[in-house]
């Protein structure tokens, strides 16, 4: 089920044209050089505005990475997730998983600056998967070609939940939501190190895991430190790494070997299963194995494409579908 935008006769006959063009064929493949002779100033566009917000609020740039991750899980990298419609509450970003999704302003803040430079041109899909690469890097983390090309979907996915995988799912689950998507065993543990910035906004997101008296996958006084927070406080946001928790680094993979992982799905990674407990020993003791696979990752799912049916446009506003 999904939320189509746009009323009326026109923007019924602009949907049909825009379906009976993507009907034709299969999507363009993606380039780094898409936007060459269109606007070659944007992916500097996109670094500026990044620069200026995240250095003004450092938790902008973890904000932005999981924006590209939920959009990308829901039926492919299409900012789908960036719209919103005042008048329902039936939007992607509206479903129980992207609730506390943030950072909606900052592409709208870049989308405006390319607007201003290339009007119509640069795809609010392309902006989040430029500026997630951005986010990593100005955190410390690596850097890589963006391939380019992606098109802007005119549906919001309300049905996005069943997409994405659970902070309580263990590695079987977690494995079978990431094959669903076409990546692997790789993907999923290399993906998971997203997790060494930003925060998990709820104690129900770990719940589960402080609760179990007898866990044996859980550092003890890790999980008392966590349980006297969220008896303070069980809407404080706690950070996945509280060493380093604007660093992009491998400290996440160190805190999993030291049972410190901050949800179960952190944790399963370890805990259980030959090939994920491997990869994380090499990446906790090896940043430069960790961000190789990173890139890797970070562009395969960067490809994942809406399916040839869902039509697709450049939007000129990325909370609004064009009519």
């Amino acid at each position: 089920m999904a939320f189509i935008r746009g009323a009326g006769f026109a923007s019924v006959a602009l949907l049909l044209v825009v379906v009976a063009s993507v009907a034709e064929g299969h999507r363009p493949e993606l380039t780094e050089r898409y936007y060459d002779k269109t606007c070659p100033n944007a992916q500097n566009i996109v670094r500026a505005v990044m620069e200026r917000r995240v250095a003004g609020y450092k938790r902008m740039a973890p904000a932005i990475l999981r924006l590209f991750f939920h959009d990308c899980f829901a039926y492919g990298c299409d900012g789908s997730v960036l719209l919103q419609n005042p008048e329902s509450s039936d939007d992607e970003r509206d479903v129980e998983a992207n609730k506390s999704l943030d950072g909606f302003d900052v592409i709208d803040n870049i989308k405006s600056e390319l607007e201003h430079n290339c009007p119509a041109t640069v795809s609010c899909a392309d902006i989040l998967a430029i500026a997630s690469r951005d986010a990593v890097a100005m955190l410390g983390g690596p850097t890589w070609s963006v391939l380019l090309g992606r098109k802007d979907s005119r549906f919001a996915h309300n049905n996005a939940t069943y997409q994405l995988p659970s902070p309580t799912g263990h590695l079987d689950e977690l494995l079978e939501v990431f094959q669903d998507h076409g990546l692997d065993e790789r993907d999923l543990t290399a993906l998971s190190g997203a997790h060494t910035i930003g925060m998990a906004h709820s104690c129900e997101n770990f719940n589960d895991r402080i609760k179990h008296e007898d866990a044996e996958d859980i550092d003890p006084y890790f999980a008392a430190k966590l349980q006297h927070s969220c008896d303070q406080n069980d809407k404080c946001p706690v950070y996945f790494d509280e060493q380093t928790p604007m660093k992009f680094d491998n400290a996440y993979y160190q805190n999993l070997l030291n049972k410190r992982g901050l949800l179960t799905s952190d944790q399963a990674l370890y805990t259980h299963g030959s090939w994920a407990g491997e990869l994380v020993s090499i990446y906790a003791n090896n940043q430069e194995a960790f961000f190789a696979d990173f890139k890797t990752s970070m562009v395969k799912m960067g490809n994942l494409s809406p399916p040839d049916w869902m039509p697709t446009e450049v939007r000129l506003k990325c909370s609004m579908a064009n009519y």
